[in-house]
């Protein structure tokens, strides 16, 4: 937005579009609270990455590097633009 990129924009609406929204259930916070102990991270990255494992998502698509090294769910670093 800030570069008013339409085009850019147009992508995330469309990728976004297809996504739904899920409840945290006290599943995912388990296993969000094993990710935490197990790889140190953050509780909204732990509470991301078990959303998406609880939920059989293919991937995790992230600009976060350190979230690849969750080996629970697939997770593909996005490189920044240069």
């Amino acid at each position: 937005m800030r570069d008013r990129d339409a085009a850019l924009l147009a992508r995330f609406d469309a990728t976004f579009a297809s996504s739904r929204i899920v409840e945290i259930t006290a599943t995912i916070i388990e296993r969000a609270t094993e990710l935490r102990a197990r790889y140190g991270f953050r509780s909204p990255d732990a509470i991301h990455l078990a959303t998406a494992i609880e939920e059989r998502v293919d991937m995790v698509l992230t600009g976060d590097a350190s979230l690849a090294r969750c080996t629970d769910v697939r997770v593909e670093v996005l490189a920044a633009a240069p």
